[in-house]
């Protein structure tokens, strides 16, 4: 009788977190599903069609989208910003952190906690000093001057995050690889860049969902239109007095796409991080 009530609770546990996961997960996609859905409708049934799939589709809006907001231009600078600044990020990042954790040299915790305590700044916070910088540089309104900008704000997470692996990679390894002729490059390159790609796949998640959609600091360096981001792009939508709303969700679904694809990309590697933070390597 124990063994059958001990049975049943197990079941009904488990039937109850698969509950849950799929209520979570309906609740996280449903908006994405809404935004699709909403882009296929004509502004006039936009707020009057309830229904899930809509009667009249219209995918003329992602044509609509493309051309009239000059996704074009704005689609390849949110790509190469991207790239470069996550780019940029993991290169910086992991050798800094791969410093902190494996070099000794004077001033290193000092160091170590001022990027700490960069973390505790909100992004807004940051805009008017690095405005005000690359503007005596005579770097704004260009595009090295938005690159640097947003590689400085992703480099004390990244930096933290990569630390924390490097720290347990072991001593053995490094042993190894100079055994094999490996300077301290060598190791940060052949030995602790592989072992910390969970951690890598995070940085480059994070980073790029910053850069993506960054907006503010956008605006804020860059005046020529054909330097401007995407997130710059779907304000053209957005009149004074009205907003082509399913324009607008087309031009959304058209930004989101690239952030899905790298997240589905990296999921191996995030997932196999999880792993190791639940079995201690």
């Amino acid at each position: 009788m124990n063994l059958l009530y001990y049975r049943a609770l197990k079941v009904l546990g488990g039937v109850g977190a698969h509950a849950f996961l799929i209520a979570t997960a309906v609740t996280c996609l449903f908006p994405l599903f809404w935004m699709f859905r909403s882009s296929l409708m004509s502004l006039d049934t936009i707020f009057t069609d309830k229904s899930l799939i809509p009667s009249a589709l219209h995918f003329g809006n992602y044509a609509k989208a493309w051309v009239d907001g000059g996704f074009g231009i704005y689609l390849l600078n949110s790509i190469f910003y991207t790239g470069t600044v996550v780019g940029g990020i993991v290169v910086v990042a992991s050798l800094a952190a791969f410093a902190f954790s494996r070099l000794s040299f004077p001033g290193k915790n000092f160091f170590f906690y001022m990027f700490i305590a960069a973390m505790m700044i909100p992004l807004p916070g940051s805009f008017v000093p690095l405005v005000v910088l690359v503007n005596k540089l005579g770097l704004a309104d260009t595009r090295i001057g938005y690159i640097l900008c947003m590689i400085n704000v992703g480099l004390s997470m990244s930096i933290f995050l990569l630390k924390t692996f490097f720290d347990k990679l072991p001593s053995d390894l490094e042993d190894v690889a100079r055994i094999e002729g490996c300077n301290k490059l060598g190791i940060w390159w052949h030995v602790a860049l592989p072992w910390a790609r969970p951690a890598i796949a995070v940085v480059v998640i994070f980073n790029s969902l910053i850069v993506w959609n960054e907006y503010i600091l956008a605006q804020l360096l860059l005046n020529d239109k054909d330097l401007m981001p995407l997130q710059i792009g779907l304000m053209k939508f957005q009149g004074a007095h009205s907003v082509d709303y399913p324009v607008l969700m087309a031009g959304l679904t058209i930004a989101a796409l690239p952030i899905i694809f790298i997240y589905l990309l990296m999921q191996k590697h995030i997932m196999r991080g999880f792993t190791y933070g639940a079995t201690g390597g």
